[in-house]
């Protein structure tokens, strides 16, 4: 069984790589930069596939541009389903963070904060219960670094109150082939005693058409489940 968990922690980990790789990369990616274009509003969706299917979409709004400093905001929403023995869970969850991104020599800072909702149902065996809707406080951090010209350093830690909830990834690229391919691990807790780790490898800032894309694939453990499973991820990613 999977906790409703997996799945939050999984949509903070792809805002939380929208929102530092628009910034780091816009200077020097065709797509997010330039005279002629200068965006404001960047749009994205992603979809992973692990033992469960979580779908999320958002945009990414700036007063000025996405590829300066200055305040920025993000909003989201998403939607889950997964089996817990004969029962399905769905949820629907969706957050508004407010920040500010620090830009230095060597990349990004952004620190954001803001609201988060979560409702839920089980569902199956004939018979369905809506959970109470829930509320609380998001804290969200990120570091995007350039250690090198070839070279992409993320970390990335979010804290919410809705489930007393941690989740942190770190991942590292080389720039090859017109992408930073290599490796990520992402670690999540929260208070009801669940954890999740993720390890595996990632493509970051393929181009396609307007469009801009990660994928990534690798393994992960679950304390609800004894066995390690698979993930796969897609995220997509444009200026408006």
């Amino acid at each position: 069984m999977v906790s409703i968990a997996a799945w939050r922690s999984g949509r903070a980990f792809r805002i939380g790589l929208l929102a530092g790789l628009t910034s780091l990369l816009a200077p020097a990616s065709p797509g997010l930069a330039g005279a002629s274009s200068p965006a404001s509003l960047l749009l994205f969706g992603s979809l992973e596939a692990s033992p469960s299917v979580f779908v999320t979409t958002g945009a990414k709004v700036a007063l000025d541009r996405i590829d300066r400093e200055g305040f920025v905001a993000l909003g989201s929403i998403g939607a889950s389903r997964r089996q817990e023995g004969t029962l399905n869970r769905e949820i629907a969850t969706g957050a508004l963070v407010f920040g500010y991104q620090w830009f230095q020599d060597w990349g990004v800072v952004s620190a954001y904060a803001g609201p988060e909702g979560m409702a839920e149902a089980v569902t199956g065996c004939s018979c369905a219960r809506i959970l109470p809707p829930r509320f609380g406080l998001r804290l969200h951090g990120e570091v995007w670094a350039r250690p090198s010209d070839e070279t992409l350093l993320t970390a990335t830690l979010i804290l919410g109150s809705t489930r007393a909830s941690a989740w942190g990834r770190l991942a590292w690229g080389y720039r090859i082939g017109g992408a930073y391919l290599g490796p990520e691990a992402a670690l999540y807790l929260d208070g009801t005693g669940y954890t999740k780790w993720n390890l595996g490898l990632h493509a970051t800032d393929f181009a396609l058409g307007r469009f801009s894309l990660r994928v990534s694939a690798g393994l992960q453990q679950a304390s609800a489940r004894e066995d390690t499973s698979p993930y796969v991820g897609l995220t997509l990613w444009t200026p408006w």
